[in-house]
């Protein structure tokens, strides 16, 4: 799940992951207030109980975002401060990259149960 230009990265992610077979779905969540006004089911049918292997990436903090990948999800966030360089080089030097996500992706996928 993500928000914004984070969800390029997660979308690419997904296709590689489907196909190598895996089941997996990508969550637009550009509010989290407006997504906690939503109906239990709905937010259940958005986040099944059930899937507990979740990862959220977010260019920013990643603050806040351990409420909806639980304790079993993973979080690919910013919470440094002070980096320069070109958007390229800073964008790999965090982790958001395609790849990175991905092995993430894997990592918790690998660990399922």
């Amino acid at each position: 799940m993500s928000t914004g230009s984070e969800l390029n990265l997660c979308h690419e992610a997904y296709l590689q992951l489907v196909q190598e077979g895996r089941r997996a779905r990508v969550v637009s969540f550009p509010c989290w207030e407006l997504f906690a006004e939503q109906s239990q089911s709905y937010r259940d049918e958005v986040l099944p109980p059930h899937v507990h292997r979740r990862l959220a990436v977010e260019a920013a903090t990643s603050f806040g975002w351990d409420r909806y990948v639980g304790s079993r999800g993973a979080v690919i966030g910013l919470d440094t401060f002070g980096a320069s360089g070109s958007i390229e080089d800073l964008m790999k030097h965090f982790g958001f990259t395609t790849d990175h996500v991905l092995a993430v992706a894997r990592q918790l996928l690998a660990h399922e149960s």
